[in-house]
């Protein structure tokens, strides 16, 4: 269910934003639609990101571990 609220926005968000709103929708009118869209797509990607730091971890690596890995990636490398 969508709801009013007021936000302030700076005179340089704001014409960005207008910018924004007028190349995807072709109207200034659609700019709550733009600001909307903007905030879920910056939104859900922090919720990915905090997601993947918190998740349980499915491999457990020693830092000798990696230096073999590291070594081993160098060489196919230097062979190709």
């Amino acid at each position: 269910m969508p709801r009013r609220t007021t936000v302030i926005l700076d005179d340089d968000v704001y014409e960005r934003l207008v910018k924004e709103s007028v190349r995807r929708h072709g109207s200034v009118r659609a700019l709550s639609r733009v600001l909307n869209e903007l905030l879920r797509e910056r939104l859900s990607g922090r919720e990915d990101l905090v997601r993947l730091l918190y998740m349980d971890k499915v491999a457990e690596a020693t830092p000798e571990d990696l230096e073999r890995l590291r070594r081993e990636l160098s060489r196919r490398f230097v062979e190709r």
